[in-house]
């Protein structure tokens, strides 16, 4: 058995409310990059070049990427050998977020009840996902989720029937009715099977796959690939503003289902798509 101290949740949490919120990822920004140098917009090609720019100067300072520092989502992976001393690990996550969103300056954006909205002015309570597996380690990522890009996510229960044109036109659909609003160029997850709730936990885990890493079954990852390819078609583009970058990647996660359903749920991730990982 493996002690982890409530403070080392604490602490860890905190610094990567920060870093995620100031930090674009490697792989976002080497999409980014490409992205620019294929762009034919020249609207869309300026639009990629300032994100570019917004980031560098974020990083350097230690500022926000976003106004939104979004709500955050944590994702947690316990070894069952673990004992947290100290308190338990949700009381240690949200002590983070609040010293994270304090220490960092970042916006508080968080309301207590979704009809009354008196903001909680620490950021808290997050959405934390628990899975329990083999081993002695803390895995955690820390996604703030700003919600110009989680209000254009979807989630529908197909009929089996529908099948996989009927998945497909869903996912695209989501896309077009996003329009502009989630930032693009963006990344979009999927979660298709289990039950309403278990496809819209995948969609959101879907958006911290590395871009450029495809679905290993081929038989998704072409899907992935069609996807990708006619969401690009939709001449949406950088910002809204025209071009073929509206998506840079497109991450399905599939998961056994009923025989009577096929549940599929979208997430929207911004062109940041914020997250930051770290073991304990």
């Amino acid at each position: 058995m493996r002690e982890i101290s409530f403070d080392q949740i604490r602490e860890a949490i905190s610094q990567m409310c920060i870093e995620a919120n100031c930090l674009i990822s490697e792989d976002i920004r080497c999409a980014l990059k490409k992205a620019e140098q294929a762009e034919e917009n020249p609207l869309g090609r300026e639009v990629l070049g300032t994100l570019l720019a917004n980031a560098v100067v974020a990083e350097e300072k230690m500022i926000p990427i976003c106004q939104d520092t979004g709500m955050t989502v944590v994702f947690m992976e316990i070894g069952q050998e673990v004992h947290v001393t100290g308190g338990s690990i949700a009381e240690a996550v949200n002590a983070g977020v609040a010293k994270g969103y304090e220490e960092g300056y970042l916006r508080k954006s968080v309301v207590a009840d979704p009809i009354r909205r008196e903001n909680t002015k620490n950021n808290t309570p997050a959405v934390i996902h628990y899975n329990i597996v083999p081993g002695d380690k803390l895995s955690i990522t820390v996604s703030p989720k700003g919600f110009g890009s989680e209000n254009m996510s979807a989630l529908k229960m197909l009929k089996p029937s529908q099948g996989l044109e009927g998945m497909k036109k869903f996912i695209v659909d989501t896309v077009i009715a996003g329009g502009p609003n989630p930032c693009p160029p963006i990344i979009v997850g999927v979660g298709v099977g289990g039950t309403m709730e278990k496809a819209a936990v995948m969609a959101k885990q879907s958006l911290l796959r590395p871009i450029g890493e495809k679905n290993t079954d081929p038989f998704w990852g072409s899907i992935e690939d069609d996807l990708l390819a006619e969401i690009n078609k939709l001449n949406i583009g950088p910002a809204g503003f025209g071009g073929k970058t509206t998506a840079m990647a497109v991450h399905i996660t599939p998961y056994a289902t009923h025989i009577a359903g096929l549940p599929v749920a979208v997430n929207i991730g911004c062109h940041v798509t914020r997250h930051v990982h770290r073991d304990l």
